[in-house]
């Protein structure tokens, strides 16, 4: 996925910063004029028309996120992008982005990853950095291209989709990576859905151990929800719980990869302004403070979550109208046996130290 960096998107969203008396006036004349709204809205229309398609039965099961990508690749590749939404796509996938990556920070706080515990932190953090550091490992072996192997892994390793477009603001690979990278931690998050729920009774696990399983394991917050309350609202809430944990390190991981792309820039002198730092993943760290000391209630986060999961949806549709199919086919079955070999990896890796420490 091509995101354009800081230096070459300035013209458009910094720019709606204003300097003089009008400043919100000033501020939406801005946007209007530099043709943000057709496409924003063209984003919006089609993260709506996801939530609106889990209301049909068995479809609920689909994140709306997933959703909006698979309708976002449908309209452009069967109606076609229009010219006048280049604007709007390119705000949804760098600002909204952001803002909900930066809100994501509400879902969490500090007391819940302490509840998690010494251990089951170790193994979720372990867990993680073996599996994002096996899946670059591996892609290489594969000869998958780079970016989309760093996709897969952060999509596998931490959260699913929210990761895999958090981490592309840093790795700035093309669309249809992203699209490789969200396919791959929807198709085997949704098998890890369906089978854990088989499995607590054959591998000998209580409730807490299923659920720390789950949240460590499987690809998005949704799947692990739906797996873990299978054995008991224990095993649930321990799942959430570890997710959410795993969710937290999403800030750390992205910005190591902001450094990272930083000092292997090719050309370091010219290309080291333009190599991305993601502040924004600072926001979030802040707003989980926030979330710590403020008491927010729940119908508040409520509607939150579902403002973060709708700005995220509208993210996703603007990749998916920038995704073209056939560069996807192009790509082959080696990226999708990395997603493979990338989930059996982190379900057995985290089922191993659940054995030996949890």
């Amino acid at each position: 996925m091509t995101i354009l960096s800081d230096a070459e998107i300035a013209q458009t969203p910094r720019d709606v910063t204003p300097h003089n008396s009008a400043p919100l006036r000033d501020g939406w004349s801005k946007l209007h004029a530099a043709g943000i709204w057709p496409g924003l809205f063209l984003t919006a229309i089609i993260a709506a028309a996801a939530f609106a398609l889990r209301q049909i039965p068995g479809v609920g099961t689909l994140s709306p996120m997933i959703l909006a990508i698979l309708l976002g690749i449908g309209f452009h590749n069967i109606v076609g992008t229009p010219s006048w939404a280049k604007d709007g796509v390119t705000f949804s996938l760098r600002r909204v982005l952001r803002a909900a990556i930066i809100l994501l920070g509400l879902q969490l706080t500090v007391s819940q990853v302490i509840e998690v515990g010494g251990r089951g932190l170790l193994i979720i953090a372990s867990t993680l950095v073996a599996t994002f550091a096996f899946t670059v490992w591996t892609g290489r072996l594969l000869g998958v291209e780079r970016k989309l192997a760093q996709l897969i892994a952060a999509g596998t390793s931490i959260c699913g989709a929210s990761a895999v477009i958090a981490t592309n603001t840093v790795t700035e690979a093309h669309d249809e990576d992203v699209a490789y990278a969200v396919a791959c931690v929807t198709v085997f998050g949704s098998i890890a859905m369906f089978t854990y729920p088989l499995l607590p009774g054959v591998l000998h696990l209580d409730p807490h151990a299923f659920g720390l399983w789950s949240g460590a394991s499987i690809h998005e917050i949704a799947q692990v929800v739906a797996a873990a309350f299978q054995d008991g609202q224990q095993a649930g809430e321990s799942g959430t719980i570890a997710k959410l944990s795993r969710v937290m390190l999403l800030a750390p991981m992205v910005i190591a990869l902001g450094i990272m792309a930083r000092r292997s820039s090719a050309v370091p002198a010219a290309s080291a302004a333009r190599a991305p730092m993601p502040w924004f993943v600072l926001g979030f760290i802040a707003l989980v403070g926030v979330n710590s000391l403020v008491m927010i209630s729940a119908e508040m986060k409520t509607i939150l979550t579902a403002i973060t999961t709708f700005m995220l949806s509208v993210a996703l549709a603007a990749m998916g109208v920038e995704t073209d199919i056939s560069k996807l086919r192009a790509k082959g079955v080696r990226p999708a046996l990395l997603g493979a070999l990338a989930f059996l990896f982190i379900a057995g890796f985290s089922l191993l130290l659940i054995k030996l420490i949890g």
